[in-house]
């Protein structure tokens, strides 16, 4: 019983049947006698078992948009005996046609031997079957075989896959949610572009480093090495110039205003900045376990990530973070990841130094002094302060909170509520 509607097709297909499956896939059946088609129209699956009256049909998997993985596939060498069989022509005979021994030709019917390019052309001229689609058969087993075997060495690492937030990667759409268990290992490989897990080890000794740097018994390493691959593949996906000081430092001087918008358009217009200056802003809420607010990190040495996870939901602290990882590529090595997290890094010398620049550049040290010195900090001081000097009011509280000027629970209603969900930049969607 044939799964849906046969229809008959036309044009370049004219003769031909097909078969809807699904969405994604048909069947096309065509009489035996015909050339067999080669895998330039899609993927060969071979001399089909179908019977119609007295006629062997052949069919093909089209394959519209969609990769087709097949779960077994026969070598080349059975579609060969298939041809011999329906010609009524002995493996000695081919031997003799195509001038090869005939031990190669039995090697070959039974999967012992590959169909080289060679080997495909003559086929071609015994049977008036296509070299392309003996070399794209023997081609597909091949890699079939070498899959198989990858598929076995993948299982053996299940427990590996299983040490990253692979629930919320796949709520994100960082990678595909798969049945079968040797997926979920391929799909994280493929997420760090990798081979293998020892490969990923190797790769990802920036990441590591960063996490011993800021080590804390709450902190995953596993988590925040797929939340900077985040940040790493949004920089290399979008369309930057090269690192320009200049132009950063023009940026950061206007965002200072952009602080008193919305958030959301704030921080677009702060991102159209940065990047016209080769650093790429990436807002990503951070994975469970991650405990980090921000980070940056150089790709490639010429471009710069400047990551937020916008893990507090205010704006002062949105803001101060910017600031923050901004100074680092101001004033810092290119060679280092630095983090913005809850536990002191071992580098706090350099964690101090982009505090001072924050602090200062967000509010001059004289005037936040004058100010303080006043000794009035109502809500309405706040505001005609903040106005003042263009900045969001939020982070003139944020700033006498932390100083302990006021309460943390105080004067909090001049600052605002960010939505991390509105805010998030779109890192690998699953159907790219």
């Amino acid at each position: 019983m044939l799964p849906g509607r046969c229809e008959e097709l036309s044009g370049e297909r004219a003769g031909t049947f097909s078969v809807r499956l699904d969405k994604n896939y048909r069947l096309i059946f065509g009489p035996a006698h015909e050339p067999i088609p080669s895998s330039r129209t899609g993927v060969s699956i071979g001399l089909a078992s179908l019977e119609s009256g007295s006629s062997k049909w052949w069919t093909i998997m089209a394959r519209p948009e969609a990769a087709y993985q097949p779960t077994t596939v026969s070598p080349p060498g059975r579609t060969l005996a298939d041809l011999l069989e329906e010609r009524g022509m002995s493996q000695a005979e081919l031997a003799r046609r195509m001038g090869r021994p005939e031990k190669t030709i039995s090697e070959i019917v039974n999967g012992k031997a590959a169909i080289t390019p060679e080997t495909a052309l003559q086929l071609e001229s015994v049977f008036d079957v296509p070299a392309g689609f003996w070399i794209a058969r023997e081609a597909n087993y091949r890699e079939f075989l070498a899959r198989s075997k990858q598929d076995r060495t993948l299982q053996k690492h299940r427990a590996w896959a299983r040490l990253f937030p692979l629930r919320e990667m796949r709520k994100r759409g960082w990678i595909d949610q798969k049945p079968d268990p040797g997926d979920e290992v391929r799909e994280v490989l493929g997420y760090f572009s990798v081979a293998s897990p020892k490969q990923w080890t190797t790769c990802t000794r920036d990441y590591q480093a960063a996490h011993r740097a800021h080590r804390s018994a709450a902190q995953d390493s596993y988590a925040l090495a797929a939340w900077l691959q985040a940040g790493r593949l949004l920089c290399t996906r979008r369309r930057t110039p090269e690192f320009d000081e200049g132009r950063l430092r023009n940026g950061l001087e206007r965002a200072r205003a952009w602080t008193r918008l919305e958030p959301r358009e704030g921080l677009a217009r702060a991102t159209t900045a940065l990047e016209a200056a080769g650093v790429v802003v990436a807002i990503v809420p951070e994975l469970p376990g991650c405990r980090v607010s921000g980070a940056t990190m150089w790709v490639g040495g010429r471009r710069a990530v400047l990551q937020l996870s916008l893990r507090y939901r205010t704006d002062d602290q949105l803001w101060f973070t910017f600031f923050h990882e901004a100074a680092h590529l101001l004033l810092h090595s290119r060679k280092s990841i630095f983090l913005e997290a809850d536990s002191p890094s071992t580098g706090t010398d350099r964690e101090a130094e982009a505090d001072r620049w924050a602090r200062e550049h967000l509010i001059p040290a004289d005037t936040w002094e004058a100010f303080v010195e006043r000794g009035v900090i109502t809500a309405s001081a706040i505001s005609e302060f903040a106005d003042s000097i263009s900045i969001a009011p939020g982070i003139v509280v944020g700033r006498l909170q932390h100083e302990g000027r006021v309460p943390w629970s105080s004067r909090n209603g001049l600052k605002r509520r960010l939505s991390a969900g509105a805010l998030e930049s779109r890192v690998r969607p699953v159907s790219e």
